[in-house]
């Protein structure tokens, strides 16, 4: 009996935990922010209906559609992928019901259908940029070439002004370890184009924080010196080794998970080198 009172009890802190690391904010407007553990996505919600973008897994998925059904008396319009990885589209199949029209680019939908994923397959597909509009307000979408994954976009939301990137934009801490899944030279490509546009007013990542345009040109600073780095390294001929002991990059010390991930950082870096760029074939 004591046994089977401690299981409910593990079980029940267990739920209460996974409860608690969801959470819905607002970020402008009529512009929201659903976080679920450290991973984020973005919905609007207008008369004419709910934009929602990655539903990050079936749990997410399960609460957020709950969420949105008890807070706002308008139904999901549509769902919009970021990218393909399966650690932000899982659950659509959650949320894409009842006549929600499903939104990637091309590449992204490609992916998930060759690849088989157990989620919902897009109905709606683009290949450089698509606006969908909800009455007065309106979700630009905008591809801007190879950075993360296959078929990643951005979403602005207007007329809040809100611009939402999956993982190739990371604010407040560093790019993930050995950079799995990214293009490096398409990461620096992607934001230099993105701060060329209209300025936004808000940015918000799938991972990290929530910022200010002075914020993605500061992350953007850091790919270039990163890159520079590494490259200026293997120009001189230096293993893998060297220059994970020998570059500091002071001046971003500041980031999350600094001390853990440049060394892995480099080594991403170095390595796309290698596999895109031929390096060592020079």
């Amino acid at each position: 009996m004591k046994l089977f009172f401690s299981v409910v009890l593990w079980l029940s802190v267990c739920t209460a935990v996974m409860a608690a690391d969801y959470s819905i904010e607002k970020v402008k407007g009529n512009v929201y922010r659903f976080s679920a553990g450290h991973y984020h996505s973005v919905f609007m919600v207008t008369q004419q209906g709910i934009f929602v973008t990655d539903p990050i897994n079936k749990e997410a998925a399960q609460y957020l559609k709950q969420e949105l059904a008890k807070r706002f008396d308008q139904p999901i319009r549509y769902l919009a992928y970021s990218h393909n990885h399966v650690d932000h589209t899982l659950g659509g199949d959650v949320i894409a019901q009842q006549a929600v029209e499903v939104i990637a680019h091309k590449y992204a939908d490609q992916d998930l259908r060759w690849t088989k994923a157990p989620t919902a397959l897009p109905t709606i597909t683009f290949s450089d940029e698509l606006t969908v509009k909800l009455g007065e307000h309106s979700v630009q979408m905008k591809y801007y070439g190879s950075n993360n994954g296959r078929g990643s976009v951005s979403m602005r939301f207007m007329p809040e002004n809100v611009l939402f990137v999956a993982d190739w934009i990371v604010l407040g801490r560093m790019p993930y370890e050995t950079l799995p899944g990214y293009d490096i030279h398409g990461m620096i490509n992607s934001t230099q184009q993105v701060l060329k546009e209209q300025p936004f007013d808000v940015f918000v990542g799938a991972h990290a924080d929530m910022g200010s345009r002075k914020d993605v040109v500061r992350y953007l600073n850091y790919l270039e010196a990163l890159y520079a780095e590494v490259r200026d390294g293997m120009l001189a001929g230096k293993s893998l080794e060297t220059p994970q002991q020998d570059i500091k990059l002071d001046e971003f010390s500041d980031l999350k998970m600094y001390d853990q991930w440049l060394p892995q950082n480099i080594e991403g870096v170095y390595k796309t080198l290698i596999e895109q760029s031929y390096f060592d074939r020079r």
